[in-house]
């Protein structure tokens, strides 16, 4: 599939700065998701050491089934930074995104959008650099404070940071801790949840998520 190259890869933090301000105004937080939705894919990032494994699975969005799969050996590419995290990941999830002979209708992440101090998480960076739908689903708050849902699946309380809401905590199955949802690109805060409890039919995290984390540790592990 297509990337869009926008910037270069930043090799300070004030450059990894720059970019952020100037891609964040392109991020759209107000569609309501994606039109139709035939595959859908995620992207997830495991570590050793200095390695890293980037994955990318893509699933029929309806039975759950994998259609393809992607993966790159990598190392980080950026160091760690409060706010700057997405670097170190993107280089190789473009690497395997571009491997992908699918386009699908929506990229799942394994992390945060709009949740996010600088309010451009990897979900809205790939969002924009993809032109795809994409969500951020974090498996723990990065920011802001939340009230804790009730405890029936589908659940959700405001998340909200600054004085402004910034995402959900949303209950996926009945009695066990929410995840935290927030936009990416071009699906809004009420799809970004509906989508997310539709792939998660059955346990906390979206399949796409447990997917991808399991390719990725596989991937980097050789097992």
């Amino acid at each position: 599939m297509k990337v869009v190259d926008l910037h270069p890869w930043p090799a300070t933090a004030e450059e990894a700065t720059a970019i952020q301000d100037t891609l964040r105004p392109l991020a759209d937080l107000t569609s309501p998701g994606p039109p139709t939705l035939r595959t859908v894919a995620g992207l997830d990032v495991a570590y050793a050491d200095d390695r890293l494994a980037a994955a990318v699975v893509v699933l029929d969005a309806d039975s759950l089934d994998v259609v393809e799969e992607a993966t790159v050996l990598d190392r980080p590419a950026f160091p760690y930074i409060p706010g700057l995290f997405a670097f170190r990941e993107l280089p190789a999830l473009v690497g395997a995104l571009r491997e992908l002979t699918v386009t699908p209708d929506l990229l799942v992440c394994d992390g945060h959008g709009l949740a996010h101090p600088k309010r451009f998480g990897l979900a809205c960076h790939l969002g924009v650099l993809t032109g795809l739908p994409a969500i951020g689903v974090g498996k723990t708050r990065l920011v802001g404070s939340y009230d804790e849902p009730a405890t029936d699946r589908g659940a959700w309380s405001a998340l909200s940071d600054g004085g402004q809401v910034v995402g959900r905590a949303l209950r996926t199955q009945t009695g066990v801790r929410p995840v935290f949802v927030s936009v990416g690109h071009r699906a809004d805060l009420e799809a970004a949840c509906a989508l997310t409890l539709r792939l998660a039919p059955r346990y906390r995290l979206p399949e796409t998520t447990r997917l991808a984390d399991r390719l990725s540790r596989r991937t980097l592990t050789g097992c």
